[in-house]
Protein backbone atom coordinates (compact mmCIF):
# COMPACT_ATOMS: atom_id res chain seq x y z
CA UNK A 1 0.00 0.00 0.00
CA UNK A 2 1.35 3.42 -0.99
CA UNK A 3 2.11 5.89 1.78
CA UNK A 4 -0.36 8.80 1.72
CA UNK A 5 1.01 12.30 2.24
CA UNK A 6 -1.35 15.26 2.67
CA UNK A 7 -0.56 18.84 1.69
CA UNK A 8 -1.31 22.15 3.39
CA UNK A 9 -1.48 25.15 1.04
CA UNK A 10 0.06 28.27 2.59
CA UNK A 11 -0.48 31.00 -0.03
CA UNK A 12 -3.17 32.71 2.06
CA UNK A 13 -0.84 33.07 5.07
CA UNK A 14 2.85 32.18 5.05
CA UNK A 15 3.27 32.43 1.27
CA UNK A 16 2.53 36.14 1.14
CA UNK A 17 3.85 36.77 4.67
CA UNK A 18 7.26 35.48 3.58
CA UNK A 19 7.50 37.30 0.25
CA UNK A 20 5.47 40.50 0.56
CA UNK A 21 5.14 41.29 4.26
CA UNK A 22 1.60 39.87 4.56
CA UNK A 23 0.03 42.53 2.33
CA UNK A 24 -2.35 40.40 0.24
CA UNK A 25 -5.87 41.77 0.56
CA UNK A 26 -8.96 39.71 1.24
CA UNK A 27 -10.51 40.70 -2.08
CA UNK A 28 -7.51 39.24 -3.89
CA UNK A 29 -7.89 35.96 -1.97
CA UNK A 30 -11.61 35.33 -2.22
CA UNK A 31 -11.97 34.65 -5.97
CA UNK A 32 -9.60 31.67 -5.62
CA UNK A 33 -11.08 30.04 -2.52
CA UNK A 34 -13.72 27.84 -4.14
CA UNK A 35 -11.15 26.49 -6.61
CA UNK A 36 -8.66 25.82 -3.78
CA UNK A 37 -11.37 23.91 -1.95
CA UNK A 38 -11.65 21.38 -4.82
CA UNK A 39 -7.93 20.63 -5.30
CA UNK A 40 -7.59 18.05 -2.53
CA UNK A 41 -5.51 19.92 0.05
CA UNK A 42 -5.81 18.68 3.61
CA UNK A 43 -5.96 22.26 4.84
CA UNK A 44 -5.60 25.88 3.81
CA UNK A 45 -3.40 27.92 6.11
CA UNK A 46 -5.26 31.21 5.90
CA UNK A 47 -5.02 33.04 9.21
CA UNK A 48 -2.77 33.74 12.18
CA UNK A 49 0.90 34.59 12.10
CA UNK A 50 1.22 38.20 10.99
CA UNK A 51 -2.07 38.30 9.03
CA UNK A 52 -4.07 39.70 11.95
CA UNK A 53 -1.60 42.53 12.57
CA UNK A 54 -1.16 43.39 8.89
CA UNK A 55 -4.92 43.45 8.26
CA UNK A 56 -5.65 46.14 10.83
CA UNK A 57 -2.32 48.00 10.60
CA UNK A 58 -1.84 48.27 6.84
CA UNK A 59 -4.94 47.04 4.98
CA UNK A 60 -7.73 48.56 7.08
CA UNK A 61 -9.46 45.18 7.06
CA UNK A 62 -11.17 43.30 9.85
CA UNK A 63 -9.32 39.96 10.18
CA UNK A 64 -12.43 38.31 11.61
CA UNK A 65 -14.40 39.30 8.51
CA UNK A 66 -11.66 37.79 6.32
CA UNK A 67 -11.89 34.47 8.13
CA UNK A 68 -15.68 34.35 7.87
CA UNK A 69 -15.62 35.22 4.17
CA UNK A 70 -13.14 32.42 3.47
CA UNK A 71 -15.16 29.96 5.55
CA UNK A 72 -18.30 30.74 3.54
CA UNK A 73 -16.58 29.53 0.38
CA UNK A 74 -15.03 26.33 1.75
CA UNK A 75 -17.00 23.08 1.88
CA UNK A 76 -14.39 20.29 1.84
CA UNK A 77 -11.06 21.59 3.16
CA UNK A 78 -10.01 22.40 6.71
CA UNK A 79 -9.00 25.96 7.57
CA UNK A 80 -5.81 26.31 9.58
CA UNK A 81 -4.12 29.06 11.56
CA UNK A 82 -0.76 29.68 13.25
CA UNK A 83 -0.99 30.61 16.93
CA UNK A 84 1.88 31.63 19.24
CA UNK A 85 0.62 29.81 22.30
CA UNK A 86 0.26 32.16 25.26
CA UNK A 87 1.36 35.05 22.95
CA UNK A 88 -1.62 34.39 20.65
CA UNK A 89 -0.95 36.78 17.75
CA UNK A 90 0.70 39.55 19.73
CA UNK A 91 4.15 39.92 21.25
CA UNK A 92 3.49 39.40 24.95
CA UNK A 93 1.92 36.76 27.15
CA UNK A 94 -1.83 37.10 27.65
CA UNK A 95 -3.86 35.95 30.62
CA UNK A 96 -5.61 32.61 30.28
CA UNK A 97 -9.05 34.17 29.85
CA UNK A 98 -7.84 36.09 26.78
CA UNK A 99 -6.36 32.92 25.29
CA UNK A 100 -9.56 30.98 25.93
CA UNK A 101 -11.74 33.71 24.45
CA UNK A 102 -9.55 34.12 21.38
CA UNK A 103 -9.52 30.41 20.54
CA UNK A 104 -13.24 29.97 21.12
CA UNK A 105 -14.00 32.98 18.92
CA UNK A 106 -11.61 31.82 16.17
CA UNK A 107 -13.14 28.34 16.21
CA UNK A 108 -16.63 29.82 15.84
CA UNK A 109 -15.47 32.06 12.98
CA UNK A 110 -14.07 29.14 11.02
CA UNK A 111 -10.69 27.75 12.16
CA UNK A 112 -10.56 23.93 12.18
CA UNK A 113 -6.85 23.31 12.85
CA UNK A 114 -4.82 25.33 15.34
CA UNK A 115 -1.07 25.03 14.87
CA UNK A 116 0.26 26.15 18.26
CA UNK A 117 3.90 26.92 19.01
CA UNK A 118 6.02 28.49 21.70
CA UNK A 119 9.22 30.28 20.77
CA UNK A 120 11.14 28.54 23.58
CA UNK A 121 9.51 25.11 23.14
CA UNK A 122 8.28 25.60 26.71
CA UNK A 123 5.24 23.33 26.82
CA UNK A 124 3.78 25.20 29.80
CA UNK A 125 3.03 28.02 27.37
CA UNK A 126 0.96 25.64 25.23
CA UNK A 127 -1.28 24.21 27.97
CA UNK A 128 -4.09 26.75 27.95
CA UNK A 129 -4.26 26.95 24.15
CA UNK A 130 -4.37 23.17 23.88
CA UNK A 131 -7.21 22.87 26.41
CA UNK A 132 -9.17 25.67 24.72
CA UNK A 133 -8.84 24.06 21.27
CA UNK A 134 -10.00 20.72 22.68
CA UNK A 135 -12.93 22.42 24.40
CA UNK A 136 -13.92 23.90 21.03
CA UNK A 137 -13.88 20.47 19.41
CA UNK A 138 -11.12 21.45 16.97
CA UNK A 139 -7.78 19.91 15.96
CA UNK A 140 -4.80 20.86 18.15
CA UNK A 141 -1.46 20.60 16.35
CA UNK A 142 1.41 21.26 18.74
CA UNK A 143 4.70 22.44 17.30
CA UNK A 144 8.33 21.51 17.70
CA UNK A 145 10.37 24.59 16.77
CA UNK A 146 13.46 23.16 15.07
CA UNK A 147 16.77 24.75 15.98
CA UNK A 148 20.45 23.90 15.99
CA UNK A 149 22.55 24.35 19.12
CA UNK A 150 24.42 22.21 21.66
CA UNK A 151 21.10 21.88 23.52
CA UNK A 152 18.85 20.97 20.59
CA UNK A 153 19.84 17.33 20.24
CA UNK A 154 17.87 14.43 18.77
CA UNK A 155 17.06 13.26 22.29
CA UNK A 156 15.80 16.74 23.22
CA UNK A 157 13.37 16.77 20.30
CA UNK A 158 12.20 13.20 20.92
CA UNK A 159 11.39 13.98 24.53
CA UNK A 160 9.60 17.17 23.47
CA UNK A 161 7.44 15.36 20.90
CA UNK A 162 6.61 12.60 23.39
CA UNK A 163 5.57 15.19 25.96
CA UNK A 164 3.32 16.92 23.42
CA UNK A 165 1.61 13.68 22.48
CA UNK A 166 1.07 12.88 26.17
CA UNK A 167 -0.46 16.35 26.63
CA UNK A 168 -3.14 15.45 24.08
CA UNK A 169 -1.87 16.87 20.78
CA UNK A 170 -3.79 15.57 17.75
CA UNK A 171 -0.71 15.95 15.57
CA UNK A 172 2.81 17.39 15.69
CA UNK A 173 4.32 19.99 13.37
CA UNK A 174 8.08 20.22 12.96
CA UNK A 175 8.49 23.94 12.30
CA UNK A 176 11.73 24.69 10.46
CA UNK A 177 11.19 28.44 10.35
CA UNK A 178 14.61 29.31 8.89
CA UNK A 179 14.95 26.47 6.36
CA UNK A 180 17.93 24.92 8.15
CA UNK A 181 16.76 21.29 8.25
CA UNK A 182 18.95 19.64 5.61
CA UNK A 183 17.85 16.52 3.67
CA UNK A 184 20.11 14.08 5.50
CA UNK A 185 19.12 15.41 8.90
CA UNK A 186 15.44 15.50 7.93
CA UNK A 187 15.41 11.79 7.16
CA UNK A 188 17.08 10.98 10.49
CA UNK A 189 14.95 13.47 12.43
CA UNK A 190 11.55 12.37 11.14
CA UNK A 191 12.47 8.69 11.45
CA UNK A 192 13.52 9.22 15.07
CA UNK A 193 10.22 10.95 15.92
CA UNK A 194 8.22 8.22 14.18
CA UNK A 195 9.76 5.67 16.54
CA UNK A 196 8.50 7.41 19.68
CA UNK A 197 5.12 8.98 18.79
CA UNK A 198 2.05 7.59 17.03
CA UNK A 199 0.19 10.77 16.02
CA UNK A 200 0.68 12.32 12.53
CA UNK A 201 3.73 14.51 11.87
CA UNK A 202 3.70 17.53 9.56
CA UNK A 203 6.81 19.31 8.29
CA UNK A 204 7.03 23.05 7.66
CA UNK A 205 10.13 24.56 6.10
CA UNK A 206 11.31 27.49 3.98
CA UNK A 207 13.26 27.39 0.73
CA UNK A 208 15.78 30.00 1.89
CA UNK A 209 18.85 27.75 2.00
CA UNK A 210 18.07 25.98 -1.29
CA UNK A 211 17.51 22.50 0.16
CA UNK A 212 13.76 22.50 0.87
CA UNK A 213 12.60 20.22 -1.96
CA UNK A 214 15.31 17.67 -1.13
CA UNK A 215 14.41 17.95 2.54
CA UNK A 216 10.77 17.15 1.78
CA UNK A 217 11.71 14.16 -0.35
CA UNK A 218 13.87 12.69 2.40
CA UNK A 219 11.18 13.41 5.00
CA UNK A 220 8.69 11.57 2.80
CA UNK A 221 11.00 8.56 2.66
CA UNK A 222 11.18 8.66 6.47
CA UNK A 223 7.39 8.50 6.83
CA UNK A 224 6.19 12.11 7.06
CA UNK A 225 2.40 12.41 7.02
CA UNK A 226 1.83 16.02 5.93
CA UNK A 227 3.83 18.78 4.23
CA UNK A 228 3.42 22.56 3.91
CA UNK A 229 3.63 23.85 0.32
CA UNK A 230 2.62 26.98 -1.58
CA UNK A 231 1.34 27.48 -5.12
CA UNK A 232 4.25 28.27 -7.46
CA UNK A 233 3.92 32.07 -7.95
CA UNK A 234 4.49 32.46 -4.21
CA UNK A 235 7.03 29.64 -3.82
CA UNK A 236 10.78 29.68 -3.28
CA UNK A 237 13.16 31.97 -1.43
CA UNK A 238 11.95 32.73 2.06
CA UNK A 239 8.62 31.04 1.29
CA UNK A 240 7.76 27.31 1.00
CA UNK A 241 8.48 24.84 -1.82
CA UNK A 242 6.04 24.75 -4.74
CA UNK A 243 2.83 22.75 -4.28
CA UNK A 244 2.92 21.60 -7.90
CA UNK A 245 6.52 20.40 -7.90
CA UNK A 246 6.31 18.64 -4.55
CA UNK A 247 3.13 16.88 -5.70
CA UNK A 248 4.68 15.83 -9.02
CA UNK A 249 7.94 14.56 -7.52
CA UNK A 250 6.33 12.63 -4.69
CA UNK A 251 3.84 11.04 -7.07
CA UNK A 252 6.74 9.86 -9.25
CA UNK A 253 8.34 8.33 -6.19
CA UNK A 254 5.17 6.32 -5.58
CA UNK A 255 3.57 8.30 -2.76
CA UNK A 256 -0.20 8.81 -2.68
CA UNK A 257 -0.70 12.54 -3.22
CA UNK A 258 -4.42 13.02 -3.76
CA UNK A 259 -4.51 16.44 -5.45
CA UNK A 260 -5.83 17.61 -8.82
CA UNK A 261 -2.81 18.83 -10.80
CA UNK A 262 -4.94 20.51 -13.50
CA UNK A 263 -6.74 22.58 -10.90
CA UNK A 264 -3.39 23.44 -9.32
CA UNK A 265 -2.29 24.83 -12.69
CA UNK A 266 -5.47 26.89 -12.81
CA UNK A 267 -4.80 28.19 -9.33
CA UNK A 268 -1.22 29.10 -10.29
CA UNK A 269 -2.55 31.08 -13.27
CA UNK A 270 -4.72 33.12 -10.94
CA UNK A 271 -1.97 33.82 -8.43
CA UNK A 272 0.48 34.76 -11.19
CA UNK A 273 -1.83 37.68 -11.95
CA UNK A 274 -2.04 38.56 -8.25
CA UNK A 275 1.75 38.46 -7.95
CA UNK A 276 2.19 40.68 -11.03
CA UNK A 277 -0.16 43.26 -9.55
CA UNK A 278 1.81 43.42 -6.30
CA UNK A 279 5.12 43.54 -8.19
CA UNK A 280 3.86 46.59 -10.10
CA UNK A 281 2.77 48.19 -6.82
CA UNK A 282 6.24 47.59 -5.36
CA UNK A 283 4.89 45.33 -2.59
CA UNK A 284 6.17 41.94 -3.72
CA UNK A 285 9.79 41.84 -2.53
CA UNK A 286 11.96 40.05 -5.11
CA UNK A 287 14.93 40.31 -2.71
CA UNK A 288 13.27 37.53 -0.72
CA UNK A 289 13.42 35.10 -3.67
CA UNK A 290 17.14 34.33 -3.73
CA UNK A 291 18.99 31.46 -2.11
CA UNK A 292 21.02 32.26 1.01
CA UNK A 293 23.17 29.27 2.07
CA UNK A 294 24.48 31.21 5.08
CA UNK A 295 21.09 30.75 6.75
CA UNK A 296 22.26 27.24 7.61
CA UNK A 297 24.89 28.87 9.81
CA UNK A 298 23.16 31.94 11.24
CA UNK A 299 19.66 30.31 11.43
CA UNK A 300 17.91 33.59 10.68
CA UNK A 301 14.44 33.42 9.07
CA UNK A 302 13.89 35.65 6.06
CA UNK A 303 11.55 37.94 7.96
CA UNK A 304 14.22 38.48 10.59
CA UNK A 305 16.81 39.43 7.95
CA UNK A 306 14.52 42.04 6.39
CA UNK A 307 13.62 43.36 9.85
CA UNK A 308 17.29 43.80 10.77
CA UNK A 309 17.95 45.64 7.52
CA UNK A 310 15.02 47.99 8.19
CA UNK A 311 16.24 48.76 11.71
CA UNK A 312 19.74 49.57 10.46
CA UNK A 313 18.33 51.72 7.66
CA UNK A 314 16.37 53.78 10.20
CA UNK A 315 19.54 54.16 12.27
CA UNK A 316 21.55 55.15 9.17
CA UNK A 317 23.78 52.14 9.83
CA UNK A 318 23.21 49.82 6.86
CA UNK A 319 26.99 49.60 6.44
CA UNK A 320 27.03 47.57 9.70
CA UNK A 321 24.63 44.89 8.42
CA UNK A 322 27.29 42.16 8.21
CA UNK A 323 28.53 43.02 11.70
CA UNK A 324 25.01 42.67 13.07
CA UNK A 325 24.60 39.29 11.33
CA UNK A 326 27.78 38.12 13.03
CA UNK A 327 26.52 39.38 16.40
CA UNK A 328 23.21 37.49 16.28
CA UNK A 329 24.66 34.02 17.08
CA UNK A 330 26.62 35.51 19.99
CA UNK A 331 23.51 37.12 21.47
CA UNK A 332 21.60 33.89 21.01
CA UNK A 333 24.29 31.95 22.90
CA UNK A 334 24.34 34.54 25.70
CA UNK A 335 20.57 34.15 26.08
CA UNK A 336 20.54 30.35 26.30
CA UNK A 337 20.07 29.42 22.62
CA UNK A 338 16.40 30.39 22.08
CA UNK A 339 15.05 29.27 18.68
CA UNK A 340 14.87 32.21 16.30
CA UNK A 341 11.12 32.39 15.82
CA UNK A 342 8.60 35.10 16.75
CA UNK A 343 8.91 36.80 19.18
CA UNK A 344 12.43 35.61 20.09
CA UNK A 345 13.81 36.29 16.60
CA UNK A 346 12.77 39.95 16.82
CA UNK A 347 14.12 40.25 20.36
CA UNK A 348 17.50 38.67 19.60
CA UNK A 349 17.84 40.59 16.33
CA UNK A 350 17.03 43.94 17.93
CA UNK A 351 19.53 43.26 20.70
CA UNK A 352 22.22 42.51 18.12
CA UNK A 353 21.46 45.85 16.45
CA UNK A 354 21.69 47.66 19.82
CA UNK A 355 25.01 45.97 20.60
CA UNK A 356 26.57 47.01 17.30
CA UNK A 357 25.10 50.50 16.87
CA UNK A 358 25.78 51.58 20.48
CA UNK A 359 29.35 50.33 20.33
CA UNK A 360 29.01 48.39 23.59
CA UNK A 361 27.37 45.02 24.15
CA UNK A 362 24.21 45.25 26.29
CA UNK A 363 24.60 48.96 26.94
CA UNK A 364 21.09 49.33 25.48
CA UNK A 365 18.58 46.58 26.27
CA UNK A 366 14.89 46.31 25.39
CA UNK A 367 12.23 45.74 28.05
CA UNK A 368 11.35 42.48 26.28
CA UNK A 369 14.86 41.10 26.79
CA UNK A 370 14.72 42.15 30.44
CA UNK A 371 11.43 40.28 30.87
CA UNK A 372 12.88 37.26 29.10
CA UNK A 373 15.75 37.20 31.61
CA UNK A 374 13.21 37.45 34.43
CA UNK A 375 11.54 34.29 33.12
CA UNK A 376 8.38 35.99 31.93
CA UNK A 377 8.49 34.38 28.49
CA UNK A 378 9.24 30.89 29.78
CA UNK A 379 12.24 28.68 30.41
CA UNK A 380 15.31 29.23 28.24
CA UNK A 381 16.53 26.07 26.47
CA UNK A 382 19.94 26.39 28.14
CA UNK A 383 21.69 28.32 30.90
CA UNK A 384 21.84 32.07 30.35
CA UNK A 385 25.25 33.73 30.64
CA UNK A 386 25.39 34.79 34.30
CA UNK A 387 27.47 37.90 33.65
CA UNK A 388 25.05 39.08 30.98
CA UNK A 389 22.07 38.42 33.25
CA UNK A 390 23.60 40.40 36.09
CA UNK A 391 24.58 43.28 33.81
CA UNK A 392 21.03 43.61 32.51
CA UNK A 393 18.75 42.90 35.50
CA UNK A 394 21.19 43.02 38.42
CA UNK A 395 20.30 40.81 41.39
CA UNK A 396 16.69 40.23 40.30
CA UNK A 397 15.73 36.59 40.46
CA UNK A 398 14.08 34.89 37.51
CA UNK A 399 10.76 33.17 38.08
CA UNK A 400 10.43 29.49 37.22
CA UNK A 401 6.67 29.21 37.35
CA UNK A 402 4.43 29.23 34.28
CA UNK A 403 4.60 32.87 33.13
CA UNK A 404 0.83 33.20 32.66
CA UNK A 405 0.33 32.30 36.34
CA UNK A 406 1.66 35.78 37.10
CA UNK A 407 -1.14 37.41 35.09
CA UNK A 408 -4.59 38.39 36.32
CA UNK A 409 -7.67 37.88 34.11
CA UNK A 410 -7.82 40.64 31.50
CA UNK A 411 -11.01 40.42 29.44
CA UNK A 412 -13.27 42.45 31.75
CA UNK A 413 -10.72 45.25 32.01
CA UNK A 414 -10.12 45.23 28.25
CA UNK A 415 -13.86 45.56 27.60
CA UNK A 416 -14.17 48.41 30.09
CA UNK A 417 -11.16 50.27 28.70
CA UNK A 418 -12.38 49.93 25.10
CA UNK A 419 -15.78 51.25 26.09
CA UNK A 420 -18.26 51.98 23.29
CA UNK A 421 -15.91 50.48 20.70
CA UNK A 422 -16.34 47.04 22.30
CA UNK A 423 -19.33 46.08 20.18
CA UNK A 424 -18.35 42.39 20.06
CA UNK A 425 -15.92 39.91 21.57
CA UNK A 426 -13.98 40.15 18.30
CA UNK A 427 -13.49 43.89 18.81
CA UNK A 428 -12.18 43.35 22.32
CA UNK A 429 -9.71 40.76 21.02
CA UNK A 430 -8.48 43.11 18.27
CA UNK A 431 -7.79 45.66 21.00
CA UNK A 432 -6.15 43.03 23.21
CA UNK A 433 -3.72 41.97 20.49
CA UNK A 434 -2.64 45.47 19.45
CA UNK A 435 -4.02 48.18 21.77
CA UNK A 436 -2.97 51.33 19.90
CA UNK A 437 -3.31 50.05 16.34
CA UNK A 438 -6.42 48.05 17.23
CA UNK A 439 -8.21 50.97 18.82
CA UNK A 440 -7.40 53.22 15.86
CA UNK A 441 -8.75 50.54 13.52
CA UNK A 442 -11.97 50.19 15.49
CA UNK A 443 -12.45 53.96 15.50
CA UNK A 444 -12.16 53.98 11.72
CA UNK A 445 -14.40 50.94 11.40
CA UNK A 446 -17.28 52.41 13.36
CA UNK A 447 -16.85 55.88 11.90
CA UNK A 448 -17.69 54.51 8.44
CA UNK A 449 -21.34 54.88 7.43
CA UNK A 450 -21.28 51.48 5.77
CA UNK A 451 -19.21 48.41 6.51
CA UNK A 452 -16.54 47.76 3.89
CA UNK A 453 -17.57 44.94 1.59
CA UNK A 454 -15.08 42.17 1.01
CA UNK A 455 -14.75 39.91 -1.93
CA UNK A 456 -15.19 42.07 -5.04
CA UNK A 457 -12.57 40.51 -7.32
CA UNK A 458 -10.03 42.74 -9.01
CA UNK A 459 -8.87 39.78 -11.08
CA UNK A 460 -10.91 36.81 -12.20
CA UNK A 461 -9.75 33.24 -12.68
CA UNK A 462 -9.08 32.38 -16.29
CA UNK A 463 -10.48 28.90 -16.78
CA UNK A 464 -8.21 26.41 -18.46
CA UNK A 465 -9.85 23.97 -20.84
CA UNK A 466 -9.81 20.42 -19.54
Amino acid sequence: MRKKIDLTETVLRDGHQSLMATRMTTQDMLPAIELMDTIGYRSLECWGGATFDAAIRYLNEDPWDRLREIKKRVKHTKLQMLLRGQNLLGYRHYADDVVESFISTAATAGIDIFRIFDALNDTRNLETSLKAVKASGKHAQLTVCYSISPVHTEEYFKQLAMEMEAMGADSICVKDMAGILTPYKARQFIASLKKVISIPIQLHTHATSGTAEMTYLEAAKAGIDQLDCVISPFAGGTSQPSSEIISLVLKEYGFDIDVDMKKMTELATYFKQIKEKYVKEGIFDSKMLGIEPLVSLNQMPGGMLSNLYSQLKEADAVHQFDTVLAEVPSVRQDLGFPPLVTPMSQMVGTQAVFNVVSGERYKMVSNEIKDYLRGRYGKAPSEIDEKIQTKIIGDEKATYQRPADLLQPEMAELRATLGDLAKSEEDVLIYAMFPQVGKAFLERKYARPEKKQLGTPRITIRRISK
